[in-house]
């Protein structure tokens, strides 16, 4: 079965109301992504983006360096469908092998050594589908790796 991509009102924020009903059962594992953002040091922001015709999510970090510059990295997006949401974290293709040591699942393991390079940067997409809480844990792990990544 073809997932299908959902927020696609470009007049319609997206809200907790809305994505509990759009999320149905998966909503609990997207609350609890949410509480642990702050302990992540992520700030996350609701983005319209026109060539995708729909609300993405957009995960970042944000510091200050010893000179006082701000600086910000992207994460993660999240992307809705019905039933559960994915979260894409995007990686260089020189940091594939040292990703793969990282403690994670096999099934995330596998997707990492699956996933397809692109663009004159070759970076490849890890995308994990989150129906429930199980997927959360290597989420976690991605994002905080990515987070540490060439700061």
């Amino acid at each position: 079965m073809d997932k299908k991509l959902q927020l696609r009102d470009p007049g319609m924020t997206p809200t907790s109301e809305l994505l509990e009903q759009t999320l149905g059962g998966s909503f609990a594992a997207y609350e609890m992504l949410q509480e642990a953002l702050p302990g992540l040091e992520i700030e996350q922001e609701w983005q319209w983006y026109a060539p995708h015709k729909a609300w993405f999510a957009k995960g970042q970090h944000f510091w200050t360096t010893a000179r006082g510059t701000r600086k910000e990295k992207n994460l993660y997006w999240l992307h809705v469908f019905e039933g559960s949401f994915d979260v894409a974290v995007w990686f260089l293709e020189k940091n594939r092998i040292e990703i793969l040591r990282a403690d994670l699942g096999e099934e995330t393991k596998q997707i990492i050594r699956e996933a397809k390079t692109f663009g004159k940067m070759a970076t490849f997409p890890v995308v994990i589908e989150v129906a429930d809480i199980k997927s959360l844990a290597d989420i976690y792990t991605l994002i905080d790796y990515k987070k540490r990544l060439e700061k």
